[in-house]
């Protein structure tokens, strides 16, 4: 304790007073231990790092290598700075205990964040680690990680307030649970927004800037804010929509960040065939049909196939029933994958599918399914109108019609031509 009065006695003896000799004392050995302590910190760090980089690309594992990317060993670097920190406080702050009792109680608390710190590291190591493990790859590996990290964070908070406030811990924590009844019951909101941000923040789940949809609070548009007990989600009609936190964990909503982040945006739409247009297509329908550029290489390649198997089996072709043949759905069907496969607007490297769903009582839907290369929202919607003006136009070429429910005039018109 007496070095930490040698500047204080070298002023006071040059004619300074007693109170600038001591404030310049202290702010000199509080300038000198953080050069020092910023000095160890690096040297350790550098030092923790590098021996764990070097391990790590000498072991078989790759849990090690988790380590490093999480920042553990950085982390476990700020122990001993912090350790001498705390030792030098009491010679900093010799002269002024006040002082020396926040300073200490401040770097306690840092402590306990650093602890979390190193924790949260681990178990994020620990969860990365878990999840390359294949038989565990099925489990909510997640949720255990969260368990923990919850329980963390509740006792480091509960130690950080036991410190500021110089009460024992178990007699906070015995405070603390005979007013926990009232201070759910007055905080429940803030309880559950508390619970809800830290799960939405470790699941990652919501953005602020990512396009949600809500549909039991009608929200439709992208994230604004996000805070304690409410998410905002401005619209697209520019309108705002205010949801509680906790209902992001509670209820399903729809984040079109994966679609965003993606090769392109989905196209999925589908067109009701009249059932009474379908039909098998004669020698003379597939002739007119190879006039279609782009399939007309597969109709001869195809055709030729047909007419080959039902001449080896001896198929009789009086009726276009018997043996195999090309139907004017079909042949729609391979044109319109032609058509989507060839457009500049899809995406090639993605799914590209055109498919029958099951038939109805309007027809049989025929449904489109691809991306495309383009995920802005007005460009998507004029693709993708594109490709059906001219999928629907082409529709009468191939002798098929599309199903459209009778209205008033069809009645009208089929009334006046009946015979009187």
């Amino acid at each position: 304790m007496k070095n930490a009065h040698l500047l204080y006695d070298y002023l006071v003896s040059t004619g300074i007073s007693e109170t600038s000799s001591a404030y310049i004392n202290m702010f000199a050995l509080l300038i000198a231990v953080l050069i020092i302590a910023f000095l160890i910190d690096f040297i350790i760090k550098t030092i923790i790092v590098q021996l764990f980089s070097r391990f790590a690309l000498k072991s078989k594992t790759n849990f090690d290598d988790l380590l490093v990317k999480n920042k553990v060993p950085r982390n476990i670097a700020h122990i001993v700075p912090l350790i001498f920190a705390l030792e030098c406080v009491p010679f900093v702050f010799i002269d002024y205990p006040y002082i020396e009792n926040l300073v200490q109680k401040g770097l306690e608390v840092f402590t306990i964040v650093l602890i979390l710190w190193i924790v949260r590291s681990l178990l994020s190591a620990l969860k990365d680690y878990l999840k390359t493990v294949p038989r565990l790859k099925d489990k909510p590996v997640d949720s255990y990680i969260q368990v923990f990290m919850i329980f963390s964070w509740t006792f480091g908070i509960l130690s950080a307030f036991a410190i500021i406030t110089g009460i024992e811990f178990i007699k906070f924590i015995t405070t603390i649970g005979a007013a926990s009844a009232v201070i759910i019951l007055i905080f429940k909101d803030t309880i559950l927004g508390f619970v809800a941000s830290i799960q939405v923040s470790i699941n990652d789940m919501v953005r602020i800037g990512d396009w949600i949809t809500f549909e039991k609070y009608g929200a439709d548009g992208d994230v604004t804010e996000i805070n304690l007990s409410t998410v905002k989600v401005q619209n697209f009609d520019k309108t705002i929509t205010t949801i509680p936190t906790y209902a992001l964990i509670s209820d399903s909503f729809k984040n079109w960040r994966g679609m965003e982040d993606s090769d392109g945006r989905r196209i999925k739409r589908s067109l009701n065939i009249n059932l009474e247009s379908i039909h098998y297509l004669s020698k003379e329908e597939v002739d007119n049909l190879k006039k279609i550029q782009s399939i007309t290489t597969y109709l001869e390649t195809r055709q030729a196939n047909i007419d080959d198997y039902n001449k080896k089996n001896n198929i009789n072709k009086e009726l276009l029933l018997n043996g195999r043949n090309l139907t004017n759905i079909g042949v729609f069907r391979k044109y319109i994958e032609t058509y989507i496969e060839n457009h500049s607007g899809t995406n090639k490297e993605m799914m590209i599918m055109v498919r029958q769903l099951e038939p109805g009582s309007q027809g049989i839907p025929l449904e489109i399914y691809t991306f495309s290369n383009d995920k802005r929202w007005k460009n998507y919607e004029y693709i993708m109108s594109d490709i059906f003006d001219h999928i629907i136009a082409a529709v009468p070429y191939f002798n098929l019609e599309i199903f459209e429910l009778p209205s008033n005039s069809s009645f009208s018109v089929q009334k006046n031509n009946l015979p009187s």
